[in-house]
């Protein structure tokens, strides 16, 4: 058995592949494009042609494809199994047998693959460090990989205090006990949603932005809440935390969106400086 079959088994590891490959069946060409238009609000670039774009942690895929359609030379890779099969199903679809575009398996705590990277152009990790169960080593692991000049696009989950460690206790009941995972899911979309949709319903717009979600990011909101509650392992770091870390590594920040000190993640644009 291997180490993530073993973690998963154990109660230790959530299935990401297994959620990404269920949100595959809902993707659209729709939320490419809000893909695509979340890439370059951050990145501040209409095109990426030229550019070299290294998804560490790809999951499902969809922002490798959107760096793909952008113009990038794309290389993905992820831990869990299948999430690298979830990101070759996409190269499949819309570019197949592309030289661009190489995907694999790997680890970002293994340093002796990532030195066979080489350097990139955009390192762009979105919620992916904190699931790694060594968040502080994966952020030092990942700070070589821009060139000089490039940029770091990272997302991390934000620091609740209290309530963070609450959600980590579900997080762990969530994956043990697999009778408790749709309760849980529901309790998850009790807490995340019922401020915003109970609202709508009494206005007369039910489910008005459950509908819109996937014009954030091109993503799902019922596979995000499962994201989101079985997500395991599971760190977290205040946003003056994170650009301390990579200041002190000769990063300049970029660009940051918070999450206004609540639940999620806090999104960093760092350039490497030269």
């Amino acid at each position: 058995m291997s180490k993530h079959a073993t973690e998963v088994s154990q109660g230790e590891r959530f299935e990401f592949g297994e959620n990404w490959t269920r949100f595959l069946s809902v993707l659209s060409d729709e939320r490419v494009e809000e893909a695509e238009s979340s890439l370059k609000r951050m990145l501040d670039a209409e095109r990426l042609e030229g550019k070299t774009f290294l998804d560490v942690g790809s999951g499902s895929g969809l922002f490798s494809l959107a760096a793909r359609m952008l113009g990038a030379k794309v290389h993905s890779f992820d831990y869990d199994p299948q999430s690298v099969a979830c990101t070759r199903e996409l190269r499949r679809r819309y570019f197949p047998e592309d030289e661009n575009w190489k995907v694999e398996q790997g680890s970002v705590l293994d340093s002796q693959y990532l030195s066979g990277l080489g350097q990139f152009d955009i390192v762009y990790s979105w919620g992916v460090l904190h699931h790694t169960g060594q968040m502080w080593g994966a952020l030092e692991n990942v700070a070589p990989l821009p060139r000089a000049g490039g940029l770091l696009f990272i997302a991390i989950y934000n620091d609740q205090g209290g309530a963070s460690r609450r959600w980590l206790k579900l997080k762990k009941l969530y994956n043990k006990y697999r009778l408790l995972r749709f309760p849980l899911a529901i309790y998850t979309l009790v807490q995340q949603w019922g401020m915003t949709l109970l609202p709508e319903a009494i206005k007369g717009h039910p489910l008005r932005s459950w509908r819109g979600y996937h014009k954030t990011r091109g993503m799902s909101a019922w596979h995000d809440i499962v994201d989101w509650i079985g997500g395991l392992p599971f760190e977290v770091a205040k946003p003056e935390e994170i650009f301390s870390f990579y200041r002190g590594k000769g990063y300049s920040l970029e660009r940051l969106k918070t999450c206004a000190g609540g639940l999620g993640c806090n999104e960093f644009v760092f350039r490497r400086n030269g």
